[in-house]
């Protein structure tokens, strides 16, 4: 017969106070959202009155329908997925055959290179160069204003220098005998093995791009070029600022009272629809089973 090794007392103690824990964690975590959520869609009344917290109270969609009627906004949207999708590529490119080739330890030079990049996450130009840089390089108006400048952050460059650190190097030796070059190790070798650093630099990149709205308000002049974080940040503008209040109406009102909950709603929800998807690969074993003894 088989034994089966049952848990110990002990350890069905930790595993239950475990779950408590965890579960806690989880409630806290969620509330806040969770009453985010239910305010977008409450009545001013409500919100003021501080009534609403699981659930909408005095259902009401004038903000959405303010927000989702204009054209501009569905314009600064599109934007806005075109700003984080072609940023995130340049950023993933560049951090990528950066980390890459500072993780080679016979590199010459090498901790000059990791010097540079350091010394770049304590100090920086100051706005008013960075902005006349900017603009001497006819980079305004552009979305290169906003992928170039952001294009590496040295901490998520330093955490893919450790991971390629971490991979194996008779995988590359190996490849190196059967004739493949170094980008065809980087590509056919390297990066297959580096899923999840990947996976979660690319969530990095994309919520930071998706996120930002400072640079597009300094360096863009048109509405049109806007993302979808300016829009929403002067329709918070408008609706909260002190304006004359003899033409308040109702609808406005309304708009002031949940337009916080409405901006963060839509901004965060796209995010929340790809972190599913890419979070697998942050407890995946990508490299059991890589390198046979």
């Amino acid at each position: 017969m088989v034994s089966v090794n049952r848990p110990t007392r002990g350890y069905r103690v930790f595993q239950g106070v475990n779950g408590v824990i965890l579960t806690l964690v989880v409630i806290v975590t969620l509330y806040p959202f969770v009453n985010i959520v239910a305010r977008s869609f409450s009545g001013e009344r409500q919100i003021r009155a501080g009534e609403v917290a699981l659930w909408p109270k005095g259902f009401n969609l004038t903000t959405y329908k303010i927000v989702f009627q204009d054209s501009m906004f569905w314009r600064n949207y599109g934007n806005t997925v075109l700003y984080t999708v072609v940023s995130t590529v340049i950023a993933m490119v560049l951090t990528t055959c950066y980390a890459y080739v500072l993780s080679k330890k016979q590199l010459r030079g090498r901790g000059l290179l990791v010097g540079i990049a350091v010394f770049t996450m304590f100090f920086t130009g100051g706005l008013i160069p960075n902005y006349v840089l900017i603009s001497s390089l006819g980079m305004k108006n552009t979305i290169w204003a906003l992928a170039i400048p952001n294009a590496i952050s040295v901490f998520n460059l330093l955490v893919m220098k450790a991971f390629f650190e971490s991979l194996p190097t008779d995988l590359e030796e190996a490849a190196q005998i059967d004739g493949l070059s170094t980008y065809g190790i980087l590509l056919r070798i390297v990066l297959p093995l580096s899923k999840a650093v990947v996976a979660t630099m690319i969530l990095f990149y994309s919520v930071a791009f998706w996120n930002s709205w400072f640079a597009a308000f300094l360096y863009m002049d048109s509405t049109e070029l806007m993302p979808a974080t300016v829009y929403l940040r002067n329709l918070i503008s408008g609706a909260t600022g002190g304006g004359n209040a003899g033409a308040a109406t109702e609808q406005l009102s309304q708009v002031g009272a949940n337009i916080q909950s409405v901006t963060i709603v839509l901004t965060a929800l796209p995010i929340l629809c790809v972190y599913p998807f890419v979070q697998r690969y942050f407890v995946s074993g990508v490299m059991l089973g890589a390198v046979k003894g």
